[in-house]
């Protein structure tokens, strides 16, 4: 995820904090501070890290539910409005589906009873000394009472939503049961939002767009996924560009991406052998920071695994979303680059492919298996 930092690297899964995260805590830190000097802010900011920490555990549940049928978790985000386990797949078995799903919300469950019984919920303190770390398990233990049942709801794509998800692919389609599970999630964040706006509460605001934007993102998933069924790499990548040499600089891709179309640039050796890819958000990085004479390769992504010309669209769009990369290579059996398969072009051949599902529908997908 963009603006995101590592912080820790915990059973193989990268932990990151975003950037909107580490101003919130400033601003806590401020807020508290104004009030009641810096212990007041120092115990505030504390206390979001206690919040946060059970937050993190709550991902973790989710990611060790995947890695049961063998889902890798590349990294968990931590921001303001929560975490984000961001899983290689979702399983599609309803089963695993709700298995994974209910893995957060599980651990949020043991932490509530862990807190409540430290708090006196189940068991009352000992003596007048813990009074004051009681009333801090006790607002933990509302914390996650809370982070339980709210994820719970049958809302997409929160926990709840998803195995609601899950139950409705029992019954039909995984598409279809994507559709009922996103609309019914988004208008949940409609009117989350308009509650936010009339109670002046801004994370409500926040957390319904998240919502609403996220359930938008993984129904044109799954839309992307069923259209691209059965297509190859060879039927999307892109075959005109041009490539740039290895010692190329940041100008020189400027000057292509300004007079032509071509917004990813393979830089190549003498060879023939891509050695790295230039997308457009690294060359504006680049001229940031180095100016039009720095060095292409520089600022390339060069940890990019290439895709072969037959392999099917669905494996290159999951490794395409593992690697948070636009494009990648497109290699024959030697190595040297046959073209670049872009998420641009794929969504122009859904596009034509979609334009074609009446009289030319049949006729487009035939001609593009050639």
């Amino acid at each position: 995820m963009q603006w995101s930092f590592p912080v820790a690297r915990i059973s193989g899964i990268q932990v990151r904090i975003h950037l909107t995260f580490i101003l919130f805590l400033g601003w806590i830190g401020f807020r508290d501070g104004m009030e009641g000097g810096w212990m007041s802010a120092l115990s505030g900011v504390t206390f979001i890290l206690l919040i946060f920490t059970c937050i993190l555990l709550h991902e973790f549940g989710h990611a060790m539910a995947a890695r049961r049928y063998g889902i890798r978790t590349p990294d968990i985000t931590l921001m303001p409005i929560g975490g984000l386990a961001r899983l290689e797949r979702i399983p599609e078995k309803p089963g695993q589906e709700i298995v994974v799903a209910i893995g957060g919300p599980l651990v949020s469950a043991l932490l509530a009873l862990v807190f409540g019984v430290l708090s006196g919920f189940v068991l009352p303190p000992l003596d007048d000394a813990i009074q004051s770390w009681s009333m801090l398990w006790s607002k933990l233990f509302a914390i996650n009472v809370g982070l339980l049942f709210f994820n719970l709801l049958p809302v997409f794509p929160m926990d709840g939503g998803r195995v609601f998800r899950a139950l409705l692919a029992m019954t039909m389609s995984y598409q279809k049961s994507t559709r009922v599970a996103a609309a019914v999630g988004q208008g949940f964040a409609v009117l989350l939002g308009l509650g936010g706006l009339y109670l002046s509460a801004p994370m409500l605001v926040f957390v319904a767009v998240f919502v609403f934007l996220g359930a938008g993102n993984e129904a044109a998933q799954v839309d992307l996924k069923e259209a691209s069924r059965g297509l190859r790499v060879r039927d999307a990548m892109l075959t005109l560009f041009t490539r740039l040499p290895t010692d190329a600089t940041l100008a020189d891709a400027v000057d292509l991406l300004l007079h032509a179309s071509q917004h990813t640039f393979p830089l190549v050796d003498e060879g023939g052998h891509c050695v790295g890819l230039l997308t457009r958000n690294r060359l504006i990085e680049g001229l940031n920071l180095a100016g039009p004479m720095g060095m292409a390769l520089e600022y390339a992504r060069t940890d990019l695994p290439p895709v072969g010309p037959t392999q099917l669209l669905s494996h290159a769009c999951r490794v395409m979303q593992e690697h948070q990369s636009p494009a990648l290579p497109v290699l024959d059996e030697d190595g040297r680059l046959l073209g670049v398969f872009t998420q641009e072009n794929l969504s122009e051949l859904l596009m034509m492919d979609g334009v074609g599902t009446g009289r030319f529908g049949g006729w487009l997908r035939r001609l593009l298996r050639r």
